[in-house]
């Protein structure tokens, strides 16, 4: 998860052969941003109903074989190219790259180092 400036404010790590959706409200825990920009895997109507309880507005856009499609901002999904620099910033860093530890703990612990790097840089 990162800020609106491509900050990283949340990092987690899940299995690769996993989908990502299943980690993103773990992930938010007790925040309660405005607005949550995601792709399209994140578009499931329990995920945009708990958003939607929690008073953020999820700028999703709709799956293409979705029967009746939600409406979504597309000028507002349109900034989301800072959390994908992030994710191309972070894979600068060739351990994370290249995946070079085996224990998932020292995975994460780098990419959490290689993140406080990227908030140092924008300071």
């Amino acid at each position: 998860m990162a800020d609106a400036r491509g900050r990283p404010v949340r990092l987690g790590l899940s299995a690769g052969q996993r989908h990502d959706a299943p980690q993103a409200l773990p992930l938010l825990g007790e925040l309660a941003p405005a607005y949550l920009i995601a792709d399209r895997g994140y578009d499931s109507d329990p995920f945009v109903t708990v958003l939607a309880a929690r008073g953020t507005h999820a700028v999703i856009p709709p799956r293409r074989k979705r029967r009746h499609p939600r409406a979504y901002e597309v000028a507002r999904y349109a900034q989301r190219h800072p959390v994908e620099r992030l994710f191309s910033r972070l894979k600068q860093f060739r351990r994370v790259a290249t995946r070079y530890d085996k224990l998932d703990a020292h995975f994460l612990a780098f990419i959490q180092l290689a993140a406080t790097v990227l908030w140092l840089r924008d300071c």
